[in-house]
């Protein structure tokens, strides 16, 4: 038999530096060539596949009717084998592929790399097989096409590469490729049938072809011990008495039951990997509840079921398939500005891509978790090349659509949406802050307490349809709790005339109202603000005329007493059992918001001296306390109980309405002499020192007026 001819080719110059590159760098994620060799093989599966469709002479399916992946590690011989039964090449086609004409994509791929990209690109630019050299220095390719003989290529990336007719590699092929890969000393790990499992799974779980790993397999079999010699059956003697005669019989004693052990039986065999078929490629009434269960848990490592879950699928210019789960409960990071944004794993043709695509969905779904499935995107797209895609958006916007469907269908069910409002309303409010485009949906997602549903939240839709007659605006208020917004004096004299307010007591909520500015028509109303207005009867507002006269000189007194702290003073016509409030201006930070931004480690202080409301105090003309604030200035304006008087109205009102208390000590100060003075503590009482420190502390309080006043 003739010797067979064995050629030599120098590889591309483009090539050539790839793999120079590829060979004496160090890449951490070198474990992505296994995905690249499994997508190739996966790719000349699929010509097979469509061969036998279309042409079905030139698929050679009778010759090997099976479509499958092997992966052999051998580790007496440091190699991992990969086999395919897929389209093969022919001996020119190796020459091609594998190292002559020039690539495009090579070229594009080493300007990516230089450009700071990462490795993992490869398999976009056409030359994922080169990534072979990240793990092995010597590779050998072995294929056989219907329609050539069958061909050994082999290299070690020196800059040139052999070929001949393979004739004695002992290796029959009856279609297909083999790549056996003789790796470096330091690649051993992907020898180990763990490591194999385990990347198989991440990258490749759902190639629709079977991933088989050739095992060894450990079973323990029950042997009988057959290291003594067998036991002879012994005579034994018995005597009888018959009568009165001794009879002698010979009884044969039988064996005793040999002993048995377990002993250890190693066999090798092919264990399929990738059993977990793509759920999202079947249809939807197909797929038990328990499949659904069984598949979320296995890509979330989530220990429950989830709540709900969507399979879709869009088609037409774009095409993806998609499958969604709602969980039951949030994470405990759900909000960490440093955990990965997104659980939406990216697949391209069944191969794993990524699995934080933070692209493929807005930041406040990041509680969704699923897998999206493109046919139209590049395979082994990367993420700088993904936020440049057009194909993204159009995915984005389909997915964000079903996300939302999927919530409207779970709010349908009362007792699965009280479930998901806890775990997840923050994030529906955060969507209204940053999603414009969705913001009128999500509105519909909204719930709250308010002063007429008790334990209950209601939507807005609800609120809206109980509206009194005539009522044109949503009544709301902001405030730490639903305690202290029920209490609040801001809501006083809408509950008396029977109008509902909506209690916003999560700190988002203020970010919600900044971007929510209606709803169904009807305008947003914080009742802690200006511009709230009621309807009133002629009397209501003759009345109102008659008071705001009556009360204009104490309106004056008190502007002039507390200076720069309030802007105006008015009568207010909100309340109707507190004396006064302090109300904001309608564009300014209300006082729950102030309370928010002064508790920001890392506020921008510039930031206050914009959005820090001024106040305006409104007094209630029917409280007995104004009434007699009002006659006691009219009788002598610059005593000293006045004027304390005045101030403890002022800081009581900023606690009431939300505010903090700029100064505690002056404060307790104020209280101390109106507790002596209603006790009637005097200097033969308390202590002999009382009335000077009195009058002391009275001139320099007349003093700081004065200068408060000129200021």
């Amino acid at each position: 038999m003739a010797a067979v001819e064995e050629q030599t080719y120098n590889f591309n110059a483009d090539i050539k530096q790839l793999m120079g590159l590829i060979i004496n760098s160090f890449y951490s994620n070198k474990d992505i060539f296994l995905r690249e060799l499994i997508s190739n093989a996966s790719d000349a599966l699929d010509k097979v596949r469509y061969k036998s469709i279309t042409e079905p002479e030139e698929a050679g399916m009778d010759i090997e009717p099976n479509l499958k992946i092997q992966i052999i590690p051998d580790k007496s011989n440091n190699t991992l084998t990969l086999i395919d039964t897929g389209i093969g090449m022919t001996k020119a086609e190796m020459i091609n592929n594998l190292g002559t004409i020039a690539r495009s994509g090579t070229r594009a791929f080493m300007e990516a790399l230089t450009g700071g990209a990462d490795i993992s690109m490869i398999g976009q630019f056409g030359v994922g097989f080169y990534s072979a050299y990240l793990a092995a220095d010597r590779v050998v390719v072995i294929s056989k096409s219907i329609n050539d003989k069958q061909y050994l290529w082999e290299s070690s990336a020196g800059g040139y590469f052999t070929i001949k007719e393979d004739v004695d590699s002992g290796i029959e092929i009856k279609r297909g490729t083999r790549i056996i890969l003789y790796l470096k000393p330091d690649n051993q790990e992907f020898l180990e049938e763990k490591r194999l499992k385990d990347l198989v799974k991440k990258h490749s779980e759902f190639i629709s072809f079977p991933i088989e790993l050739f095992v060894e397999k450990t079973t323990e079999k029950e042997i009988t011990d057959d290291e003594g010699e067998p036991e002879k059956e012994e005579k034994k003697e018995i005597e009888e008495t018959k009568g009165d005669e001794l009879e002698i019989k010979e009884e044969k004693e039988t064996p005793k039951d040999k002993k048995k052990k377990k002993v250890k039986e190693v066999n090798t065999e092919f264990e399929q990997l990738n059993k977990t078929k793509p759920l999202w490629m079947r249809k939807a009434e197909d797929i038990t509840k328990e499949e659904y269960a069984n598949f979320y848990k296995g890509i979330s490592n989530d220990w429950e079921e989830h709540l709900a879950v969507k399979l879709f699928s869009v088609e037409g210019q774009l095409e993806f398939k998609s499958i969604i789960f709602i969980p039951k409960r949030a994470p405990m990071d759900l909000f960490e500005q440093k955990k990965k944004k997104s659980n939406i794993k990216l697949y391209v043709r069944r191969v794993f891509i990524m699995d934080d695509c933070e692209e493929l969905i807005p930041e406040y779904l990041s509680f969704i978790k699923g897998i999206v499935d493109s046919e139209d995107l590049p395979l082994n797209i990367s993420r700088e090349h993904l936020q440049q895609n057009k194909v993204l958006g159009v995915i984005k916007k389909n997915i964000v659509k079903k996300c939302l469907e999927l919530i409207k269908e779970v709010s349908e069910n009362s007792e699965d949406w009280k479930k998901f409002y806890e775990q997840f309303g923050k994030n529906l409010k955060l969507g209204i802050h940053e999603d414009q485009t969705n913001r009128a949906k999500l509105s519909e997602f909204l719930r709250y307490n308010t002063s007429k549903s008790g334990e209950e939240q209601v939507s807005l839709k609800d609120y809206v349809a109980k509206m009194k007659e005539g009522q044109k605006e949503i009544y709301f208020i902001t405030g730490e709790s639903i305690a202290s917004v029920s209490n609040s004096p801001f809501v006083e004299k809408l509950k008396k005339k029977g109008y509902e307010v909506l209690y916003m007591v999560d700190p988002i909520d203020e970010y919600v109202i900044q971007q929510l500015k209606e709803y169904d028509g009807k305008k947003l109303r914080n009742v802690s603000k200006e511009g709230l207005e009621l309807d009133e009867t002629e009397d209501e507002k003759k009345q109102k005329e008659e008071q705001k006269a009556a009360f204009e000189a104490l309106c004056k007194h008190i502007k002039e007493v507390l200076g720069e702290k309030i802007e105006k003073c008015n009568v207010g016509f909100r309340l109707s059992e507190s004396p006064c409030v302090l109300i904001t201006s309608e564009w300014g930070w209300s006082s729950n918001m102030e309370r928010i931004m002064k508790a920001q480690a890392l506020r921008d202080p510039s930031m206050a001296g914009y959005m820090i409301s001024k106040k305006t105090m409104e007094i209630n003309p029917n409280h007995p306390i104004v009434i007699s604030l009002k006659a006691k200035v009219e009788e002598n304006a610059t005593e000293r109980t006045t004027k304390d008087l005045i101030w403890l109205m002022y800081e009581t009102s900023l606690l009431t309405s939300g505010f903090s208390l700029e100064d505690p000590t002056n404060f307790a100060g104020r209280i101390h002499r109106m507790i002596k003075f209603a006790l009637s503590i005097n200097e033969d009482e308390g202590a002999s020192n009382d009335v000077p420190e009195l009058i002391e502390e009275s001139k320099k309080d007349e003093a700081e007026i004065r200068m408060e006043q000129i200021d």
